[in-house]
């Protein structure tokens, strides 16, 4: 069964445009090759905020291809550390009813 998430992170001033290109060359690529799906991805300017929705589909549970996206050596060698750009950040687990 698919699980898809939405998130959403306030990324610190002045620091949305590094995020979302670090974001979008780094982890979305790594994200991928773990087998996970980005189906898009938006800033909201006036709150400095990044919104991605991602999913997982594969025969592990997502939080369990996500601990493994998190504790691999490939993701310690990206260099992003996401608390340097972001000081918050919600997710919501959604379910398609469309």
């Amino acid at each position: 069964m698919r699980t898809v998430q939405i998130r959403t992170y306030s990324v610190r001033q002045g620091r949305l445009d590094e995020w979302v290109r670090a974001w979008q060359t780094l982890v979305v690529p790594l994200r991928r090759e773990f087998g996970f799906e980005v189906h898009g991805s938006w800033v909201d300017r006036e709150r400095d905020a990044h919104i991605w929705v991602i999913s997982y589909d594969g025969d592990q549970s997502f939080e369990d291809a996500n601990a493994a996206y998190w504790a691999s050596p490939q993701r310690e060698q990206l260099g992003v550390d996401p608390a340097e750009f972001l000081v918050d950040e919600e997710v919501r687990t959604v379910e398609q009813v469309l």
